[in-house]
């Protein structure tokens, strides 16, 4: 019997113990949300999207006007001696291969800024997460999409999009 007692206290001892060492604080962070949603991530967003579609229609008109010019030359080549044709099909590969380069160089531009922009978000988020994390001595931040489920309460989204629209209230895309 008292070695009973005994076993039963150490154990009662133990569990209230490793209760307590066991309380730790993890929040939930949805970085796609912060990075589409805060007003830098929607302006450099907006940005992106309108010279997306400005290349996009510039780049189809081009192609148009390429696609008429080689439809005339073709209609032409019975008139025109094979010289002439040769340079004016030389022309219009040059033009051709003008307009891919341009294209191509357009796109790696959206592409880049894209990244830049990105990067410069993530850099700006990192300090403010770790200010919040040492203000409310949080051990672990998991993003959304990683978990399965959890409370509401410990999402932090929003805290973060407010602190970052007030740190960053835009990015300076050219």
């Amino acid at each position: 019997m008292k070695y009973l007692v005994k076993i039963i206290v150490v154990t009662f001892f133990l569990l209230i113990c490793t209760y307590t060492f066991a309380e730790q604080k993890i929040v939930i962070l949805d970085l796609t949300h912060v990075l589409n949603n805060s007003k830098a991530g929607k302006g450099a967003q907006d940005f992106l999207k309108k010279s997306f579609n400005d290349n996009v229609k510039k780049f189809s008109d081009m192609e148009k006007e390429l696609k008429k010019e080689e439809n005339d030359l073709l209609t032409k080549k019975t008139i025109l001696s094979k010289e002439e044709y040769s340079k004016k099909s030389d022309k219009l590969r040059k033009k051709v291969i003008d307009y891919q380069s341009q294209r191509r160089a357009a796109i790696d531009k959206i592409a880049t800024q894209r990244a830049e922009s990105r990067e410069t978000l993530m850099q700006n988020v990192e300090p403010i997460l770790q200010t919040y994390i040492k203000e409310n001595d949080i051990s672990l931040v998991v993003d959304k999409k990683s978990t399965l489920g959890g409370n509401p309460e410990n999402d932090i989204t929003k805290i973060i999009v407010e602190k970052l629209n007030k740190t960053l209230p835009s990015l300076n895309l050219k």
